[in-house]
Order: structure tokens, then C-alpha cells, then sequence
């Protein structure tokens, strides 16, 4: 039991709570209104005046229920404690219960010590001042509340954690990636020392060359090494086959037992690409065809479009299916944004006019 209590007072706040948007500020209008039509029409409301000011009063409390969860609950449930002791009676307004929203505030983005806190303040108050069937139906309640908010709390940190494990392994599969880049240019500076080294004797100039081309595939290869250090990989082995590059983007092409036909088209100079760059423009196209085929319904095309100025490369993908709206939850999607993000660029995805779903990619063509 001690140990159990030990973590959760030691338990943090969520990351990330929602900011304060137009829909809190409708929620607290919508309540004022209730509240005062409530206090309108109501037939033997006693204290009416006083009641729906005090109601109406603590309202915007809601506003700040996210970023000072318990000071919320010890105001509201404070002056709801005390009130009665002022008019005589527990205030009755049905639109008071949106104090069941704190309730759930408190334990959802509270910190341990907050939950705890708050928890116990809620439950003393209900047992301080009701009775008999009012008191079970009010912790029957709130524990339904608590409980709630508990698996919420739950199912976000569980998402957060899903979502970095495929940060993860992408940046493993990047790194990966670039382990075969970077032993490319090592590969191609060790022959070309050994060239410079036969020669140097009987042809200077030929070994003068040989020191310029190792020089440029060194910066090359620190270019490389520089993204891969910000990149994690753990101990499984290498995979032997060669990483893909712009050029297997056709074997994307052509339709698919799976789904609609895919269509290419490449665009602009892409000769003198990083292979970085370019096993990462493959790697989101591939897993952008494999979304629209996965969830595209209906689709009849995807057309795969790659193009590049002097700067960067932008990759499209666009399919005409339906159900766009509820593609952008998918980890597929975290992990693209990751590659991208880890290379210097930026990825997106997202509905398309009219129908279907669009991602595009931005790539700078080298690495600094």
C-alpha cells in the first residue's frame, strides 16, 4: 500500500495539455445560459438569486481546469462546502454539474500530489454534506468520474510511448541506412587511397587527384556521419541487402493485387543526390503507397511525384479514395515526420481537396 501511494505522489504531470481554445470559452457560455434559464424557470428553487450568482460565479473556472487543476477544485468545492453553511441548504441547479468536469480535470492532467489532494477534498465534501441515498449515488459518481479520467490518463501515456517506439525504430532503420551510405564513401576513399599510393612514384599528378577525391568523399562521409549520430540504433544486426535509392521508386509502379495502380514521375537532377536524401524519399513514398493501398477505400489511383531544384527535393503522394479524415492518427505517419524532421526537412500529410489524401515531403538535397 505504501509503495503504491509513493509513486503516485510522485507521479508528474501530462505533457501536453490542451491550451485554452474557443471551445472552452463556448462550454462556459453554454453553462452561463443554462444556468440562468435554470434559475428562470425552476418552480421552487429556494434562494434562487444567490444561487445562481454563486453558480454563475464559479463557471469560469472551467477555463482554467487544464493548467490549475486543483486550485479549480478547491475554489469550486470550496465555496460549494461553505455555501450551505451561509443559506442553509445544498444549492439544487441541475447545471451545476459541471463541477463533475473539475472532477475529471484534477485526476486527467493533475500531478500525483494534485490527485491526491483533490481527490480527497471531492470525497470529504460529498460525505460531509450528504445523506443516505444522495451520499452513495454521489461517490458512485464521482468514483465513475475518477475512474474515467484514470483510463484516459492511461490510454494518452500509452499512445505517447507507442508513437516514440516508432520514432525509434525509424531512427534505427535510418541509421541503418546511413551505416550503408557512409561505408559506401569510406569504401570508395580506401581504393582510391591505394590508386594514389601505386602511383604516386611514376604519376604525381595522378596521386594529387586521388587526395582531391578522397577529400570529397570524406566530407561527404562526415556529412553523413552528422546525421547519424542524432540517430539511435540498437544491437540487432545490419541488414546486408543495399539501402534504396531514387531509382527504386519504379519498382513502386504498376498496379497491385493490394490496391490501385500505383503511377511514378521524377522531375529536375537527381544525380547528384545524397543517398541519404535518397533512401528517405523512398522510404516515405513506400510507406505513403502502402497507406493509401491500407486505407484509401475506393481509391483507383496513386501517383507518386518526385521533383527537385537546387536546394531540395519535394516528394507527392496522392490517392483519390475516401476516408481521409481518419488516416492522420496512424504511427506510420510519426514515423515519416521523424525521418523527415532528423534529415532537416519536413513532412506532412493530410486531406486533399475534394477527396483522397495528399503527403508531401521537403528534403535538402545534401546534409550539412
Amino acid at each position: 500500500m505504501v509503495e503504491p501511494l509513493r509513486a503516485l505522489l510522485a507521479e508528474p504531470r501530462p505533457p501536453g495539455p490542451p491550451a485554452r481554445n474557443r471551445r472552452d470559452l463556448l462550454l462556459a457560455a453554454a453553462l452561463l445560459v443554462a444556468v440562468a434559464v435554470e434559475g428562470l424557470v425552476r418552480t421552487g428553487l429556494p434562494d434562487r438569486a444567490a444561487t445562481v450568482i454563486m453558480t454563475a460565479a464559479l463557471v469560469p473556472t472551467l477555463l482554467w481546469r487544464r493548467e490549475r487543476p486543483l486550485l479549480t477544485v478547491v475554489v469550486v468545492f470550496g465555496v460549494s462546502w461553505v455555501f450551505p453553511l451561509l443559506i442553509g441548504h445544498q444549492p439544487e441547479l441541475v447545471s451545476g454539474a459541471f463541477v463533475l468536469l473539475l472532477a475529471y480535470a484534477v485526476v486527467r492532467w493533475g500531478s500525483g500530489r494534485e490527485i491526491v489532494a483533490g481527490t480527497v477534498l471531492i470525497l470529504v465534501k460529498i460525505a460531509a454534506t450528504a445523506r443516505g441515498a444522495d451520499l452513495v449515488a454521489g461517490l458512485l459518481v464521482m468514483t465513475a468520474v475518477f475512474a474515467l479520467a484514470a483510463a484516459m490518463r492511461y490510454r494518452s501515456r500509452l499512445r505517447v510511448r507507442e508513437v516514440d517506439q516508432v520514432k525509434l525504430l525509424e531512427r534505427e532503420r535510418l541509421a541503418r541506412d546511413l551505416h550503408d551510405t557512409v561505408a559506401h564513401h569510406v569504401s570508395a576513399m580506401a581504393i582510391r587511397a591505394q590508386a594514389g599510393i601505386a602511383v604516386s612514384r611514376t604519376s604525381p599528378e595522378a596521386a594529387v587527384d586521388a587526395l582531391r577525391v578522397i577529400e570529397a568523399e570524406a566530407v561527404r562521409a562526415l556529412g553523413e556521419m552528422r546525421t547519424m549520430v542524432r540517430a539511435l540504433r540498437g544491437g540487432d544486426p545490419a541488414e546486408l541487402t543495399p539501402s534504396p535509392a531514387i531509382a527504386d521508386l519504379a519498382a513502386l509502379a504498376g498496379p497491385s493485387p493490394e490496391g490501385p495502380e500505383v503511377t511514378v514521375a521524377i522531375d529536375g537532377e537527381l544525380g547528384d543526390l545524397s543517398p541519404a536524401v535518397g533512401t528517405a524519399i523512398f522510404r516515405l513514398a513506400q510507406e505513403s503507397v502502402t497507406n493509401a493501398r491500407r486505407h484509401g477505400r475506393h481509391a483507383t489511383r496513386i501517383a507518386v511525384r518526385v521533383s527537385a531544384d537546387a536546394a531540395t527535393v519535394r516528394l507527392c503522394v496522392t490517392d483519390d479514395g475516401d476516408g481521409g479524415t481518419v488516416r492522420g492518427g496512424g504511427f506510420g505517419l510519426a514515423g515519416m515526420r521523424e525521418r523527415a524532421e532528423l534529415l532537416g526537412g519536413v513532412c506532412e500529410a493530410g486531406p486533399a481537396a475534394g477527396r483522397g489524401w495528399t503527403v508531401t515531403a521537403v528534403l535538402p538535397r545534401g546534409l550539412a
